[in-house]
């Protein structure tokens, strides 16, 4: 009797999520809460995207572009689409007052997202500049709701009537910035032990047991060689902070409504925040940065790396590239 429970609810599940693909993706009338509320409801940030009478016509003009490269890529390069499931939510960031759903994609300024949404939630308490919260306290867990942790009807309500967006950046880039950040820093140790030991062990010939103790010496050689070892995978998902952007944010199965670039952050920040109506409430954080990872950086990283290793590191993030439009950058010599 409780196996047919368990059937018929996960039956359930699926039937509300394969709702939301056969529905239009026009905002719903009548976003959650408002209803009882008894009072007149205002515009949510999706059907004001849909009206687009607040933003300037060319920043409309690059997003609906975005959109259809996307949508396009889509259609051409994925097989046979999947019903999503919790897991696939895990990275989308809920603010129910505001209308926002929010994927976070690590070294894509996912630091300064979550600031900005624990003010808008009001998570942050009394502060209103981003820049007060500690980096630390924005990826505390249960901060910040994920959708993951909603309902099959709240997910489906919201993934209908919400604005989703995401930040991308061009792929090696990011790749680049993810192992500056975990392997050549000396303060993050956890990294070292948890991945660097693991692959000095398995890519490093006759390593030092001093490097098999501490892992803090990894090379972006051997970075690449992990990356695009079968065995990897196999053994355990990727870090999200070099797993692909598709596999985090299921791009082809959720119909993001904006697609911001690392490229044209401020800008697209500001689109997300007008959109929602709260530009001025909160501004998303300028960054004053010098070392942040650039294209003339990443090509310097890749200079070691051999066109056999550049070519099968290219197919690993080759979704990334062909579904947010980044060219294959000029240093890669596999052509």
């Amino acid at each position: 009797m409780r196996r047919a429970e368990v059937f018929l609810c996960l039956g359930c599940f699926l039937m509300v999520l394969l709702l939301y693909f056969n529905s239009s993706l026009k905002p719903a009338p009548e976003p959650p809460g408002e209803r009882s509320s008894g009072q007149k409801s205002r515009r949510s940030p999706l059907q004001t995207l849909h009206d687009g009478d607040q933003v300037e016509s060319a920043v409309q003009a690059v997003h609906q572009g975005r959109r259809e490269v996307l949508e396009e890529a889509c259609r051409s390069y994925t097989r046979k689409r999947r019903v999503l499931i919790p897991e696939d939510l895990k990275h989308v960031i809920v603010d129910d007052q505001h209308g926002l759903l929010y994927c976070y994609v690590p070294k894509v300024a996912c630091t300064n997202w979550k600031r900005v949404l624990m003010v808008l939630t009001g998570v942050a308490g009394s502060l209103r500049d981003p820049l007060a919260i500690p980096a630390n306290e924005a990826h505390i867990p249960g901060n910040l709701r994920a959708l993951s942790e909603y309902s099959a009807s709240q997910i489906n309500q919201r993934l209908r009537s919400y604005l989703k967006f995401v930040f991308v950046r061009e792929p090696f880039e990011r790749l680049v910035s993810a192992y500056r950040n975990k392997f050549t820093r000396s303060y993050n140790t956890a990294f070292h032990k948890r991945y660097g030991t693991k692959i000095v062990q398995q890519h490093r010939p006759d390593p030092q047991p001093e490097a098999l103790q501490r892992g803090n010496d990894v090379s972006f050689e051997e970075f690449v060689y992990y990356l695009v070892d079968p065995a990897t995978q196999r053994e355990e998902p990727f870090n999200e902070h070099w797993e692909r952007v598709h596999s985090l944010c299921h791009p082809c199965l959720i119909h993001y409504d904006v697609v911001g670039k690392y490229e044209t952050l401020e800008q697209d920040s500001r689109y997300v925040l007008q959109l929602a109506g709260v530009e001025d409430q909160v501004s998303f954080p300028t960054s004053s940065k010098n070392t942040r990872t650039t294209g003339d950086m990443a090509a310097q990283f890749f200079q070691n790396i051999s066109p056999f290793y550049q070519k099968k590191l290219y197919n690993l993030y080759r979704m990334d590239f062909l579904l947010f439009n980044y060219s294959i950058p000029a240093y890669l010599n596999f052509r």
